[in-house]
C-alpha cells in the first residue's frame, strides 16, 4: 500500500499539533514573573518633643512650637541673632612732647644812677659826646658808663667839676669807671672825645641801663 507512509507523517504532525496546543496552554496558566516578595518594613523616624519656646517681652516666637523637628529633614533655621556692632573707637590724640624751656632769668633791676646821651658838639674828623648821670636813689652810687662806637678812636674823656674816673677803649667800646659815688639826686656830665666814628653809639648803658635820648 502506498499511501500508509503519509498517515504516519499526517498522524505524526497531528500529534505535534496537539502537544504544541497543551504546551501554550500550560505556559500562558503560569505567571511569567515571580510574585513580589514582602515589601520593605518602613523605618519609622522618632518623633521630637515640641521644644517650649518662652514668651519674650515682645511677644511669642514666630517659630511654631508645635512644628515637629525631625533631625536631617527639617529645614534649619537661618536666622541667627543679631550680633551688637562695636562703636568705633576713636584714637585718642597723642601727646605732643613739647621742651621744657627754663625759667627766664631775672631781669636785673634798674640802675639808681640814670644817664641821657647827647653829643655836645660836632667838628670834621670827630665830636664830643656827652652822658647826663643822675643819681635818683637816697643814697650815694657809684656807676659806670659803657658806649659802643665800632671803628672809633677815643682821644680823650673826663667828667665835669668832679674827681676823674678811669676809662678805657677796647676795640670800639667806650668805658669809664666813676672815681667817686654821686650823692642822692646829684647830676654829672661824663664827656669823651671820640674820631673815625659815627656820633650816635651803637649802644649806651650806665650800670647796665639804657641811655636815654641816644
Amino acid at each position: 500500500m502506498t499511501s500508509s507512509p503519509w498517515i504516519l507523517v499526517a498522524a505524526g504532525v497531528v500529534v505535534m499539533v496537539v502537544l504544541l496546543v497543551v504546551a501554550l496552554g500550560s505556559v500562558r496558566g503560569r505567571s511569567t514573573f515571580p510574585a513580589a516578595g514582602p515589601a520593605d518594613p518602613v523605618m519609622s523616624l522618632p518623633q521630637v518633643p515640641p521644644t517650649p519656646t518662652a514668651a519674650g517681652a515682645a511677644g511669642p516666637s514666630s517659630v511654631s512650637a508645635t512644628a515637629p523637628v525631625v533631625p536631617g529633614l527639617s529645614p534649619r533655621s537661618t536666622v541667627l541673632p543679631a550680633r551688637p556692632t562695636p562703636a568705633a573707637s576713636t584714637p585718642s590724640p597723642r601727646g605732643v612732647a613739647r621742651p621744657v624751656l627754663p625759667p627766664p632769668s631775672p631781669s636785673a633791676p634798674p640802675s639808681a644812677v640814670t644817664g641821657r646821651y647827647s653829643v655836645a658838639s660836632a667838628f670834621d674828623g670827630g665830636f664830643i659826646g656827652e652822658v647826663l648821670l643822675v643819681n635818683t636813689a637816697r643814697t650815694a652810687h657809684g656807676w659806670t658808663v659803657r658806649a659802643v662806637f665800632p671803628g672809633g678812636r677815643l682821644v680823650t674823656a673826663w667828667v665835669e667839676g668832679a674827681e676823674q674816673g678811669v676809662f678805657r677803649f677796647d676795640d670800639g667800646v667806650f668805658t669809664y669807671r666813676s672815681g667817686f659815688d654821686l650823692a642822692p639826686g646829684q647830676s654829672l656830665p661824663v664827656r669823651f672825645h671820640i674820631e673815625r666814628a659815627g656820633t650816635r653809639p651803637v649802644s649806651c648803658t650806665v650800670d647796665g641801663t639804657p641811655c636815654a635820648g641816644r
